[in-house]
């Protein structure tokens, strides 16, 4: 009896091995092929249409897009609330990419009104490809809830720019991309929706909407052609960041950018960067979700949030 239930443990034992092995075997794979592969077997995006639109184009992140789906031979339509700085980004596609642009001045944080003028810009375009990246925070900073600045017309402000947009954007172009059988969407969530992040609140649960909604709708409208990507980046170099120096930790826009396109075809939820998905994957292990929920780790938030707000009043007083 004992032999058999020895033999039972080893054989329990040698299972557990063998499916962790399979399993961590088929994630090295996985982000082998996403993150090292994706860079030679690149999918032409071109087949997707004739036009790209990108929100929040004039900066950061979404100009990169922008950029580089340009330099993959798509025109470009730019949507956002600047329109100086809109047709300094077209004319910058223009003279690099050889690509023709539009633009389309739109302030996101307005709610409903502005939708009927941005469906009117896009009429009759082949829109092969939509970029929803306009997003906001409501601080630029850590911060609680309750501390928000001007927060009545902020809330609104944060969810009309992260989730309305997002909603809306792609009720104006999925028609027309399940019509023709293809499309591709690409909604820019954020490292901050992994888990809840207190201190950002509104911030991370916003962009977890954007990574639940993209992971539903790409399973409703894959089997017609319309292929939904979430991008949950980490830290990139943006005025959002604020213009980090760049390292091994911290992309450019413009890397950023190209190595997530990238991925496209090979995932359809990702870090966008080998770097970013690295430290997803140290983050989930050593700051878990339970961890970060922590009076003693909020307590610790709180700490440095205070030290940066006294060092950068400090360099103010020092600058004046």
């Amino acid at each position: 009896m004992e032999t058999v239930f020895n033999s039972g443990l080893v054989a329990i034992g040698g299972f557990t091995v063998l499916f962790y092995f399979l399993k961590f075997s088929w994630k090295f794979w996985c982000g082998v092929r996403v993150y090292v592969l994706s860079e030679y077997w690149k999918t032409d995006l071109r087949k997707y249409g004739q036009w790209a639109v990108v929100t929040g184009a004039t900066s950061g992140i979404g100009r990169a897009y922008a950029n580089e789906l340009a330099k993959r031979g798509l025109d470009i339509l730019l949507i956002s609330r600047s329109e100086e700085k809109l047709h300094t980004v077209a004319r910058e596609i223009e003279r690099l990419h050889g690509r023709k642009t539009r633009v389309i001045q739109a302030d996101f944080t307005e709610g409903h009104a502005i939708y009927p003028a941005i469906a009117e810009g896009l009429h009759n375009l082949d829109i092969g490809i939509l970029v929803n990246n306009v997003g906001m925070n409501y601080v630029g900073a850590l911060c609680f809830f309750l501390d928000v600045s001007r927060a009545e017309q902020r809330i609104t402000e944060v969810i009309n720019c992260n989730i309305l947009s997002v909603t809306q954007m792609t009720r104006l172009v999925l028609p027309h991309m399940v019509e023709k059988g293809k499309g591709l969407i690409i909604n820019v969530s954020s490292e901050a929706a992994s888990h809840p992040q207190p201190m950002l609140t509104l911030y991370s649960a916003t962009k977890i909407f954007v990574t639940y909604f993209s992971r539903c709708l790409n399973t409703e409208y894959s089997s017609q052609g319309v292929k939904v990507q979430c991008v949950a980046p980490f830290i990139v170099s943006t005025n959002m960041t604020p213009n980090m120096t760049v390292n091994a930790f911290v992309k450019s826009a413009p890397d950023y950018a190209r190595e997530a396109l990238n991925t496209v075809g090979h995932s359809s939820h990702t870090s966008g960067c080998l770097s970013h998905a690295l430290q997803h994957v140290a983050l989930t292990i050593f700051f878990p979700g339970w961890l970060r929920l922590s009076p003693f780790c909020v307590r610790q938030m709180e700490k440095i949030c205070n030290r940066t707000q006294e060092n950068t009043m400090t360099t103010s007083k020092k600058e004046n």
